[in-house]
């Protein structure tokens, strides 16, 4: 009785877990864009500083371009290991 039991059981597992549901299906609408929008990038906050990040005044297009040229040279192997 009980090794019926289990069998049915597992037969029943089986089955359930080898079924297909409901997919759902993204429709989307020709020229709308549904994501979310993107920001200008110096409009972020700077990141923390454990990701190393640089610092920059939100808003601040001039101080973004200079962190990123900093970012940039720091980056270069032949600055860095020459200088």
């Amino acid at each position: 009785m009980r090794r019926l039991l289990l069998v049915l059981a597992v037969f029943g597992f089986a089955l359930v877990g080898c079924g297909e549901g409901d997919q759902q299906v993204v429709v989307y609408k020709q020229g709308k864009y549904q994501g979310k929008p993107d920001g200008l990038p110096w409009n972020s906050d700077s990141p923390i500083a454990e990701l190393r990040g640089g610092k920059w005044t939100r808003g601040d297009r001039n101080s973004w371009e200079e962190q990123i040229k900093q970012r940039q040279l720091a980056q270069h192997e032949h600055k860095r290991i020459y200088q």
